[in-house]
């Protein structure tokens, strides 16, 4: 017999004797990578508004084009007055171009009307100082007072209360909810006998900014969900 043949066919038959014992734990290695667990991981936090952009809007009334623009620019100057001499800066102040109607150039209206002219106008405040605006605008009876009737369609006008620190908080928030989305998938693991192995893949979902309720639009809630997917392990 040829030994050189029969040397190699014995290391090819070890060969395939050791591959066969390999195989089994190969396929199970493999079949691990196959188990996963996805879960989401929540974080939620309450915050005040650092921003208010509040409309103060009038209506005015006359016969006469230039009793009109006299009636707004005196509310103005006391509404402006009023809002410095209650610590809102200037800067802070911005006056719209008043809207003018005029009754008899309206074709479909009618002139059954007391005044010819209405016109409104909107005083418009931006600023941080969300107390002080709050404080004032519960206030607005001290214009009253002083001749200006404030107020409007709150739907055309709104106040906006906004929060524009979200990239100060995002990474906590993140970080937060990775981990809570950890505690999930290790309580999984644990449930299944298993052990929590590597991340396979994770994603982050969208910050989301509400009000916390109707009645308090200054107080924000804000959300993000994480999605990770874990490996498990015997």
């Amino acid at each position: 017999m040829d030994k050189g043949k029969f040397y190699s066919g014995l290391a090819i038959m070890v060969g395939l004797i050791v591959l066969g014992f390999n195989i089994p734990k190969a396929v199970s290695d493999y079949r691990s990578f196959d188990r996963t667990v996805n879960v989401k991981g929540l974080c939620e936090r309450e915050v005040k508004a650092d921003k208010v952009i509040w409309p103060v809007t009038f209506k005015v009334m006359s016969n006469e084009i230039q009793s009109i623009y006299d009636q707004i620019d005196r509310n103005n100057q006391t509404i402006k007055s009023f809002l410095i001499s209650e610590g809102i800066s200037e800067e802070e102040i911005s006056i719209s171009v008043p809207v003018i109607s005029d009754k008899y150039a309206n074709e479909y209206g009618n002139n059954d009307r007391p005044y010819r002219y209405i016109a409104s106008s909107v005083i418009t405040v931006c600023t941080g100082k969300i107390d002080k605006v709050l404080t004032l605008m519960s206030k607005q009876s001290e214009l009253l007072k002083k001749g200006v009737v404030t107020g409007g369609n709150t739907w055309e006008n709104p106040v906006q209360f906004k929060y524009e620190g979200l990239n100060e908080i995002k990474p906590e928030m993140i970080e937060e909810a990775t981990k809570n989305a950890r505690e999930v998938a290790d309580k999984f693991a644990k449930d299944s006998g298993s052990k929590l192995g590597k991340i396979k893949t994770a994603s982050q979902g969208t910050f989301t900014i509400e009000d916390r309720d109707s009645n308090t639009p200054e107080i924000k809630k804000i959300r993000v969900v994480t999605s990770v997917t874990y490996y498990l392990k015997n």
